[in-house]
């Protein structure tokens, strides 16, 4: 009787081991962190003296919290909350409407997205991207995760930390298309930084995952081509503008 009792045992840890390893549906709040004078040291005044007074008065990091509601189909991703006390330079502040749902079963994504006075409403088939995945892995909110490189725009690189724990290919902002769910995110030329700090096992509604959506409607080609006449005159800001428009 005892021998039995201790294989029941063994087989009710083994399959609860197994039910916390593969989740499926959850809600992620990431720390999004930007470094606000990397972006002032790539001007290229960087060195003169109202550059130096702005840094003076200007906070070095901004931290946001962000969101990530999912299930095996579907992802929802937004500002959580905004913090208060942050204080940005131009054309940093975060916007409360902004969100992106990817819709992984269909492979189709829509981003709501304010991008100065005008709302986005940017359509379109999921990003592919030539991710290369490394040996490198480190833990994130408690969860195993691997390293992948990729890059955008022809010369941005990002930086990404996934788990197969959670086998839900998706992540923050509009990145995803890796075996697993992206913890992790690192942009080095734009100083930005986002790291799952809580998972939330709860299963959201399919309503709470289709927002309405609204805005001028466009796909990733025509709102770099908008932008591209909008910034074209901008030098390095309009770079990292643009860049940070179509993560």
């Amino acid at each position: 009787m005892k021998i039995i009792i201790t294989i029941c045992f063994s087989v009710l840890a083994l399959y609860s081991n197994c039910q916390q390893r593969f989740i499926s549906t959850g809600k992620i709040e990431y720390e999004m962190k930007k470094n606000q004078h990397k972006q002032l040291e790539d001007e290229e005044n960087a060195e003169s003296e109202w550059i130096k007074e702005l840094k003076k008065n200007m906070p070095k990091f901004v931290v946001e919290t962000y969101s990530l509601s999912f299930n095996e189909n579907r992802s929802l991703y937004k500002l959580e909350k905004e913090n208060a006390d942050n204080k940005y330079l131009w054309g940093g502040k975060p916007s409360e409407t902004d969100n992106i749902v990817q819709d992984i079963k269909q492979q189709r994504i829509s981003i709501q997205r304010d991008v100065y006075e005008r709302t986005y409403l940017v359509q379109d088939s999921l990003r592919q991207l030539d991710w290369r995945i490394t040996d490198e892995t480190r833990d994130i909110a408690g969860f195993e995760c691997r390293k992948a490189v990729t890059k955008i725009c022809d010369s941005v690189y990002i930086v990404a930390f996934y788990t197969d724990q959670i086998p839900v290919s998706a992540g923050p902002e509009s990145f995803g298309g890796l075996p697993g769910m992206i913890l992790g995110l690192a942009v080095p030329r734009l100083a930005m930084t986002w790291f799952a700090t809580k998972l939330e096992l709860i299963e959201p509604t399919n309503g709470q995952l289709s927002p309405v959506q609204k805005g001028k409607k466009s796909d990733w080609k025509g709102i770099e081509t908008d932008m591209k006449k909008v910034l074209k005159d901008w030098g390095k800001y309009g770079d990292r503008q643009m860049w940070r428009l179509l993560l």
